[in-house]
This record gives C-alpha cells, structure tokens and sequence, in this order.
C-alpha cells in the first residue's frame, strides 16, 4: 500500500483518534473518502469511546485489512470472509507480540491530554502491520 506509519501518525498529532488515525491513512486508496472514515470511526478511540476495551487503533488496522482484502460480493458473503479472518488473527498475533495485548486498558499506561506516546506507538504498530501485510 501507499500509505504508510507515518500518514498515520501524522493524522494522530492532528488529534484524530487513534481507530481514525489508522484508517483514514488508508482510506484513499482503498476507495473510501476520508471524511467518511474519519466520521464512521469517531467513537472507536480510547477502546471503543472511551471503555479502553479493543485499542481504537488496532480496530482502525481490522477495518483496513478488511477494506483491502474484502470482494465486496454481497450475494457471496463467504468469498474472501475466511481469508480475511485469518489475516486479522495474524495482524492481532503481530499487534499483541509488539505490545503486550489488544486492550487500550493495559496499553495506556500513561495519564494527560493526547497525542500520549504509548498511544502513538500502537497507531505506529498498527500501520506497520498494514504496511508489512502487502
């Protein structure tokens, strides 16, 4: 893909969340504009609106590999769903060797206003991964 960690980061120091962050690095060239994006995801960050469940941007790099990987056939569902899942067990395999685990709970280990930096490296992480699954 064209975008790379650095389009999403760019986009988190603009305050964007981090499932926002993620996606809308990629939404462009995937078909998507980014202003839908960027409105679809905005209650993804802090671990699904603030819950610090599923980190905002590991569910923002779910979206994308399912956005680059998907036939979009919506008279066969099961064309590329399997292949998909599959790609997302490994991308969270990948997430979760970086970074300990899925969860913005455990991964938010510090307090204050954002860009925070220990969010920062799973926006970076979670670009990466796209960016290696080509």
């Amino acid at each position: 893909m064209k975008a790379t960690k650095k389009d999403a980061v760019e986009r988190f120091e603009k305050m964007y969340n981090c499932c926002q962050a993620v996606i809308c690095a990629y939404c462009e060239e995937l078909g998507m504009k980014e202003e839908d994006a960027f409105r679809l995801t905005e209650g993804f960050g802090s671990g699904m609106g603030g819950l610090k469940d599923t980190c905002g941007a590991v569910t923002g790099m779910f979206m994308t590999i399912g956005l680059k990987n998907s036939a979009g056939k919506m008279d066969e569902p099961f064309a590329t769903k399997m292949d998909t899942y599959q790609k997302l067990l490994e991308a969270a395999e990948k997430f979760k060797e970086k970074n300990g685990s899925l969860y913005c709970r455990d991964l938010k280990t510090e307090d204050g206003p954002q860009p925070l930096p220990c969010c920062m490296k799973c926006v970076e992480d979670a670009a990466q991964i796209i960016d290696e699954m080509e």
